[in-house]
């Protein structure tokens, strides 16, 4: 069995015991506590041999009891005695979050189609629970794919959510995998959902569902709609971005997608676009435009989508901040 360091370093600790290894708890940095702490929640039984042999390696001297426990009680103990009990369950509560999507690994990896079958007959608040711990790139695809009727409701519930109980994810996760047929160990999650994680999955989606999830949550819940609408960022949002931003989101736009998305925009979206191009590239666009002619609305749309998809991802990767409001916004 191959051992990692991380993971040695988890199962001495366990073996110190609550007092002896919060003190060397105490001499770590944040970072390294969060690691070791992950280790230990991942663990119950060890082997007994293996936990000689741990101990062997770093003192020559194996003196422990008959196994070794460990799992998310010990580690808040332990963090409770090295911390104290708000920063350990802050920690504690951080890491249960990221351990969440594990959960739902068999989800993960399957067709965003396949997935929609699985759900289909489920509640809306179950198909809440489920998206709310995928990937936002891969709970857009599936909310793209679920009845129009059924998209705002599910996006309400995400938005609405804040905690799922380890007990009602346990009764989901058991019927999904008897649906699926897909072996899997549940665990502890924390907070899940929210608004942020539903701005997160639009964000990914197509306008055609971006524009149904948003009318069908203004129906349900205006205030709610408003505040979704206010963290997004939509093409008309380009006059927030600083000049070298805007100029770094042009260099990955062709001329034709830039020109079909700025038909019909508002003058200051055009000005601030036109004033971050050379001469040159200025009149290209300028007569490209004049060139096209009436455009459906839907190819308006389609480009002005893929020019926000690329300040979205230039934002993802930390080349810009994009700021909403009256904020400076920073360039990398």
């Amino acid at each position: 069995m191959t051992v990692t360091g991380r993971q040695k370093a988890a199962l001495l600790l366990l073996q110190l015991g609550k007092e002896r290894a919060a003190r060397v708890m105490a001499q770590l940095d944040v970072a390294e506590i969060e690691d070791l702490t992950s280790e230990i929640m991942r663990m119950d039984r060890v082997d007994q041999r293996l936990a000689d042999e741990i101990v062997d390696e770093f003192y020559g001297v194996a003196e422990i009891g008959p196994g070794v426990g460990g799992g998310p009680g010990f580690a808040q103990q332990l963090l409770e005695a090295s911390l104290g009990k708000e920063k350990a369950a802050g920690m504690i509560e951080r890491l249960q979050a990221s351990m969440a999507g594990h959960s739902f690994e068999f989800l993960q990896k399957a067709d965003a189609r396949q997935v929609v079958s699985l759900l289909d007959g489920e509640h809306p608040q179950t198909v809440a629970l489920v998206l709310a711990h995928l990937r936002p790139d891969h709970a857009s695809a599936i909310l793209a794919g679920l009845p129009v009727d059924v998209r705002a409701d599910v996006a309400h519930r995400i938005a609405l959510m804040e905690r799922a109980s380890p007990d009602v994810v346990a009764v989901v996760i058991e019927a999904l995998q008897r649906k699926a047929s897909a072996v899997l160990q549940p665990r502890e999650l924390a907070a899940v959902g929210g608004v942020q994680p539903l701005v997160e999955i639009i964000n990914r989606a197509d306008p055609t569902t971006e524009k149904s999830i948003l009318e069908g949550l203004f129906e349900r819940d205006e205030a709610l709609a408003d505040q979704v609408r206010s963290l997004m960022f939509v093409f008309g949002d380009v006059v927030l971005l600083e000049d070298r931003a805007v100029q770094l989101v042009l260099r990955q736009v062709e001329t034709g997608t830039l020109a079909q998305a700025l038909k019909g925009s508002p003058t200051e979206v055009r000005d601030k676009i036109l004033t971050n191009l050379s001469d040159r590239a200025r009149e290209n666009l300028v007569e490209e435009i004049d060139l096209l002619g009436p455009v459906r609305l839907s190819q308006v749309e389609e480009a002005r989508a893929a020019i926000v998809q690329v300040i979205r991802g230039l934002e993802e990767s930390g080349q810009i901040v994009v700021r909403r409001d009256a904020e400076d916004e920073l360039v990398a």
